[in-house]
Parts: structure tokens; sequence; C-alpha cells
């Protein structure tokens, strides 16, 4: 937060605060962690108890498909609720730019949905009590989690900016989010092979975003996965405002 705006932090703090300001911010919370117990814990979806290890590697295997579809029901009201009421050009008379409002909006956003990622930290004490996990690896798939989350709503937010429906906001960013976990999959690969010149196989493979996660996720740190949710989220930031500077400016 210490390179951020004093703007952006007001906007930060007024917008993390409307998170529980009502109660749909309290239902997220417990869809999102119902979701994730579920597929956790249930047999023959997750197997955490099958495995008879002292690990979470089950939990952040299952994270990304809740994360999918939630976090897109979050990013959807950032902007289209604001251009859908008309507030959105009461908020730029203010001495406020696109950018800040952009930064000030998704940080809020990031940091609600890791509150929410952070709610599965219990887990943790069990692991402890059954064994001896590596903290090391738990805390990377944490961070690995997060950065995901990061990205899913950058896509989020950019399509929110788009678009005045919360609805096609949502489907957009859902559907957007499913390609880039979609990406590097056999089977997506192989489908697309039959029509598609080697080059664009080779690009969706690059953009496939669970490889980073997973890696991360099993407590390898590399660079070249860091510098790909860095540099994704920073596209569709700097796409968020390049869009909203363009709505402005006519």
């Amino acid at each position: 937060m210490m390179m951020i705006s004093p703007i952006s932090k007001t906007i930060f703090k007024r917008e993390l605060k409307n998170y529980f300001a009502s109660p749909m911010g309290y239902v997220f919370l417990v869809i999102f962690l119902v979701a994730i117990g579920h597929l956790t814990f249930t047999p023959g979806i997750g197997s955490f108890f099958l495995l008879r290890q002292a690990t979470l590697a089950v939990l952040f295997q299952q994270l990304p498909w809740p994360l999918l579809f939630l976090i897109p029901a979050v990013s959807m009201r950032l902007w289209s609720e604001e251009r859908k009421s008309g507030t959105v050009e009461l908020l730029f008379t203010l001495p406020i730019t696109v950018k800040e409002a952009v930064m000030g909006k998704f940080l809020a956003a990031w940091a609600f949905i890791a509150l929410a990622i952070v709610g599965t930290a219990p887990m943790i004490f069990t692991v402890i009590y059954l064994g001896s996990p590596d903290i090391k690896t738990i805390f990377t798939g944490y961070l690995a989690a997060i950065l995901l989350a990061g990205a899913f709503l950058s896509i989020g937010q950019f399509f929110s900016a788009l678009t005045k429906s919360q609805v096609i906001s949502f489907i957009l960013s859902s559907v957007v989010c499913y390609l880039f976990v979609l990406a590097g999959s056999p089977p997506f690969i192989e489908f697309m092979r039959s029509f598609s010149p080697q080059y664009v196989l080779d690009l969706f493979q690059a953009l496939n975003i669970l490889a980073p996660y997973e890696v991360l996720s099993k407590g390898v740190v590399r660079l070249s996965d860091l510098f790909y949710f860095i540099i994704l989220i920073g596209s569709f930031l700097m796409a968020t405002i390049f869009l909203l500077n363009e709505n402005k400016s006519r």
C-alpha cells in the first residue's frame, strides 16, 4: 500500500468497508467456505482424508473452481453498477484520476477475496495435528491462490467496466477466466490442433493460468510464474484504465 496514492487508499478503505456493510459480503464468504470445504472433504470429489497425508494439496487443487465463478460475482458490480446508476460520471468530476479509482476498487476487492481464502486457514491446524506439513509449501500455496484470485479479479474488473449490465459482466468474466484455465488442458489443445496452426497452440499453452499456479502451490517459486501473474494482472488493469479514460473523454 506504500506506493498507492492517498486517494486510492481512501477508495480502498471505503470499498472494503462496503463489503461488510451489507449481508452480501458475508453471504459470499459463507458460500465460498462451504463450497471449498465440500470440494476438499467430500469423498469422490476431494480426497483430503483418503490421502492420509499432512498436506493441503487437495485444498489448493480445488481452490480455482469456486474462485472461477465467485470472483466474477464480486467483480461484476465494481463498475457496471456505477455506470448503470450514472455515478461514474459524478465520480470522475471529483479530483480523482481513473487510475486511482481503478486501483482503489481493485485492491479492496482483492483484499476481500484474500480474506475469504485466508478463512480456510483452520485447515492448517488440522494438518499440523495430523502430522508435520511443509509450512513453506502451505505458504506458497496461499500465495498462489491469492495471485490467481487477483488475476481473475483483474479480468472481471475489465468486463465490469465494459458493460452496464452486471449479468453480462458476470458471464463474460466467467467465460474468459475459464478459457485461461482451459487453455493448456490436453483435450482443449487436441481440439484446437485440428484447425489451428502451431503458433496459436503455443499461445494458448503460454496463457494457461493453471500451469504457474500449480507449480507455485507445490512450493516451487519461479520468477517466471510470478511475472506471469504480475503481467496478467497489470495488463487487465491497464486495459480497464484505458477503457474508462476513453469513456470519460466522450
